[in-house]
């Protein structure tokens, strides 16, 4: 361990595992306060929600989807605390100060990002970090690539189905209320585009609550205080609640810089279209948690209201946005792991 104090009754801290509980309820506050604004996005710009109701509503499912999804299939949290190796410096205190690296990466590359409005994904930071850490100690050998394969199959598949999705759902969607009133569609859309953006907060807490729980029993498991069953660990209740009442607490204290540039700068969305980009960015959220496929609720998101802003014409879509938020994603891996690398050794420099 890196040192420990003695308290009155013989009690033992140990600062290594208070710094990777609170750098990683940071991370996960952090990500409620930038990503999960996404989920809701498109509701709000459209008027179907109100922010602060929109808001409330975030944080309710996202703290639902955390619970039930993590109960049922953990897959995601798996393949998160198994994408790389801390063991490779060769104890449990090296392995802390890596995974200390990495969170606090996290949190530098995403809040730069809030700052200035860009929706970067939290979840390929969190690989970057993770990833740029774990290479400081053992090179490529400390990353796994079958785990990995999964990270790139998640970034294809998000894109193309978002952008795709999102195109032929709303020219479905256009061909089949062809013939109805335009208020009494935008009222079908309204009640449909609520249920959906709520399905789609419920969905973020199912992906980027497990992610993040996996670093969480990962920070544990250095500090002997959780074991490995199989590939991954037993969550338990408290670890659910704590980490989804975290995430919740972030989305709660802003989101409206996210949403503006995700809703309401990179293209102009009726009910309609709202309503299509939500429910593709379910589909592909659900389908990729199910199959344990990590991916970014901000870039499913972001590729679904391409799609669907695309199949109006494609100048509708602000692509000098798109073109910003592409930059932000490329740039995450190299970033945000190079951060968390230099991280490493210098904290190794003077621990």
């Amino acid at each position: 361990m890196i040192t420990s104090e003695f308290l009155n009754g013989g009690i033992y801290v140990n600062i290594a595992l208070f710094l990777t509980i609170v750098l990683s309820l940071g991370v996960i506050f952090v990500n409620g306060w930038t990503d999960a604004p996404n989920a809701i996005a498109t509701a709000v710009s459209t008027r179907v929600l109100r922010p602060n109701i929109a808001i409330g509503m975030a944080v309710v499912m996202n703290f639902l989807g955390v619970l039930v999804m993590t109960y049922f299939n953990a897959q995601v949290a798996e393949t998160i605390s198994n994408i790389v190796t801390f063991d490779s410096g060769g104890s449990f205190r090296v392995s802390q100060i890596a995974l200390a690296a990495a969170l606090f990466s996290i949190v530098v590359w995403t809040v730069a990002a809030w700052y200035f409005g860009i929706p970067t994904s939290e979840s390929h930071a969190l690989i970057a970090g993770l990833t740029g850490a774990a290479m400081a100690l053992g090179g490529l050998h400390a990353v796994n690539g079958e785990e990995w394969l999964k990270v790139l199959i998640g970034l294809v598949v998000s894109t193309l189905m978002g952008f795709i999705g999102g195109f032929l759902i709303t020219k479905l969607i256009v061909w089949l209320f062809r013939d109805t009133q335009r208020r009494k569609a935008n009222k079908i859309f309204t009640v449909g585009q609520a249920i959906a953006a709520g399905a789609n907060a419920f969905l973020h807490g199912a992906q980027d609550g497990q992610k993040f729980m996996g670093v969480f029993m990962l920070g544990l498991f250095y500090n002997n205080l959780a074991e490995k069953t199989g590939n991954g660990f037993a969550i338990p209740l408290w670890v659910m609640v704590l980490c989804s009442l975290t995430m919740g607490i972030g989305t709660s204290v802003g989101g409206m810089k996210i949403i503006k540039s995700v809703g309401m700068d990179m293209v102009k969305l009726e009910k309609y279209q709202g309503f299509s980009a939500d429910v593709t960015a379910a589909i592909c959220l659900f389908l990729s948690s199910v199959f344990g496929i990590p991916v970014s609720t901000t870039h499913t998101k972001t590729t679904a209201i391409m799609g669907v802003g695309a199949s109006r014409r494609f100048s509708s879509v602000d692509w000098r946005i798109v073109k910003e938020m592409i930059y932000a994603w490329i740039l995450t891996f190299p970033g945000c792991g190079l951060i968390a690398f230099l991280m490493v050794k210098f904290l190794l420099l003077i621990l």
